[in-house]
């Protein structure tokens, strides 16, 4: 790869600040002092996952995935380095502090900015976004449906009857939550999304209870993953993207305990498939759904069709939203970030949140308040430009490191509000906070533009 010169930013590097945009939802996003180095991946997984691994950054310095910015810190002009439409083609922009300014390069076409209005970084950055919002005619929805979901209490040990508590107990306690969504585990294996695991009996009964409650019902699905132990893998090699090498996994362990695979959406025969999950999930009554771990649908590699890893990304969203069918709500998670504008209804714009404080290796992408925080406040301009921003769950049960903390970002910094805690293992002050923080979200910026 190569990168061009863009602009040497002339300011006192010591005193200068970047705004570095990750490239996935879980990707750091924040603002820098200019003279430091931001986040590297501590294990390839996580690069995989959450950095851009097709164009690692450098030792030092900055890399923003389709945007970066930087602010002189001496009163001047803000200057932002864009891609024109991330949907097409989003560039890898870096930056380095030497002597005399902060030099800015790109393996791409971006659009420099200078922008001289008030406010600062933040209130450029959000002119910014207004500016590209308009130009992809991008509408948000006026509200967005508050919540529960299991993931954070139960991860894959989630079964029917903890979905039948939880429904319950929010019956009990008359939280206000408009939508109730089954998570990880339901599913026999990543990749057959239309077949049970031996802990589920019925989605439709359990549709149908959700729906008693006068509840929406939500669904969690990794569309573009397939697992090295599922049917689709062992039935269709063919619908995987390929690699020069031929096809090798995009993922290998993790959470799942297996080698994952990308699906080619341009193959018509895994573009069915995918139409069919939908649908049928449709008919048994779900309309919200959590798409998961989309960059997997961009990942670079031979595709059926000649269609770029972009083109393809877009494509599998639209044939899901279309599949979906009116009115259903989409929330992108692990997507690539800028391209995802104006696809969505809602977007997760930082790492997991977890009980504990700071990431269990020191990896801030890896779940975390602290990473979550970090994106969280970095990544709030978009909020009611690009969709409803969903800096993760609401997690409020006892055993949270410094829960208030976290309940205080929640209420400042998300669009989404989606409880996940058993609600059964909340103490009073608990549940007073969950209901008081569930609350329909609305597009007014966070962030003012002016």
């Amino acid at each position: 790869m190569t990168f061009a010169p863009i602009a040497l930013v002339e300011c006192d590097p010591a005193r200068a600040q970047v705004f570095e945009n990750g490239w996935s939802s879980f990707g750091p996003s924040a603002v820098y002092p200019a003279t430091d180095t931001s986040p590297r991946p501590s294990l390839r997984v996580y690069e995989m996952s959450t950095y851009r691994a097709d164009t690692p950054a450098p030792a030092t310095g900055f890399q923003g995935e389709g945007l970066l910015a930087v602010d002189p810190g001496d009163g001047g002009p803000v200057h932002l380095f864009a891609a024109p439409d991330a949907r097409i083609s989003c560039p890898s922009v870096r930056a380095v502090a030497q002597a005399g300014g902060v030099r800015v390069t790109s393996d791409g076409p971006v659009e420099h900015t200078v922008d001289d209005g008030p406010g600062g970084l933040d209130s450029a950055l959000a002119r910014w976004a207004d500016r590209y919002a308009e130009k992809l005619g991008v509408r948000v929805a006026e509200s967005y449906p508050t919540g529960w979901c299991p993931w954070y209490q139960y991860f894959t040990r989630l079964t029917e009857r903890d979905m039948y508590e939880n429904i319950d107990a929010i019956d009990r306690h008359e939280l206000p939550v408009d939508m109730i969504a089954v998570d990880d585990a339901f599913q026999k294996e990543i990749g057959d999304w239309l077949q049970l695991s031996d802990r589920f009996s019925s989605l439709s009964g359990l549709v149908n209870r959700i729906h008693a409650s006068d509840r929406r019902a939500g669904v969690w699905i990794a569309p573009m993953f397939v697992g090295a132990r599922s049917d689709v893998f062992r039935d269709h090699p063919d619908w995987l993207v390929r690699t020069p090498d031929g096809t090798e996994p995009l993922w290998t362990g993790h959470i799942w305990e297996q080698d994952l695979y990308a699906l080619d959406i341009t193959h018509p025969g895994a573009a069915a498939y995918l139409r069919e999950v939908f649908q049928t999930w449709r008919g048994h009554g779900f309309d919200y759904f959590k798409l998961d771990f989309l960059f997997a649908a961009a990942r670079v590699g031979r595709r059926h069709e000649d269609v770029t890893a972009l083109q393809a990304y877009a494509m599998g969203v639209d044939l899901i939203r279309e599949a979906a069918g009116d009115g259903a709500t989409l929330l992108g998670c692990g997507a690539p970030l800028l391209p995802s504008v104006g696809l969505f209804d809602g977007m997760r714009i930082s790492c997991d949140i977890a009980p504990s404080y700071e990431p269990a290796d020191g990896d801030i992408s890896q779940p975390s308040q602290a990473g979550a925080v970090l994106s969280g406040r970095g990544r709030a301009f978009m909020h009611g430009r690009f969709w409803h921003n969903d800096p993760d769950c609401v997690i409020v049960r006892p055993e949270v490191e410094r829960r208030e903390e976290w309940a205080r970002h929640i209420e400042r910094y998300a669009g989404v509000r989606v409880l996940s805690d058993r609600v059964n293992s909340l103490d009073d002050w608990g549940l007073e906070t969950a209901r008081r923080l569930l609350v329909r979200s609305t597009p007014a910026p966070l962030v003012p533009s002016r």
